[in-house]
């Protein structure tokens, strides 16, 4: 984890083809001090890493992020209000690479959709 105790993993289901996690956000955690310390906001750079340290978890192996087709961030992540995410995210291997999509949400809003490659 690069960001130490910024997030825990509180479920996960591996079956099928869409992988699904629920992450716990440290509301706590120092980098909502500069980011905005009266209106904190996830950073987005966070939540990409986030999605990438999970597809670690999933293929085994560290990763680079050769490619990002697709970001889309539709709202903003309060950890005050909103600390619980749910993850879906589908991988393909192709020639040794993961082709990854992504919809990150909380409740019913989805607050980051994205699409990349990793080698």
């Amino acid at each position: 984890m690069l960001l130490k105790n910024f997030y825990t993993i509180k479920s996960k289901n591996l079956e099928g083809e869409t992988k699904k996690y629920e992450v716990l956000i440290n509301k706590e955690h120092d980098i909502f001090l500069g980011h905005f310390p009266d209106n904190p906001v996830m950073p987005g750079v966070c939540m990409i890493q986030i999605i990438k340290e999970l597809t670690e978890e999933l293929v085994g192996r560290s990763l680079f992020m050769e490619k990002c087709s697709n970001v889309k961030f539709t709202a903003l992540i309060n950890p005050q209000v909103n600390n619980l995410l749910s993850l879906d995210i589908t991988i393909k291997e192709v020639e040794g690479k993961f082709k990854i999509k992504n919809s990150t949400s909380f409740g019913e809003t989805v607050a980051l959709k994205l699409s990349a490659v990793y080698s």
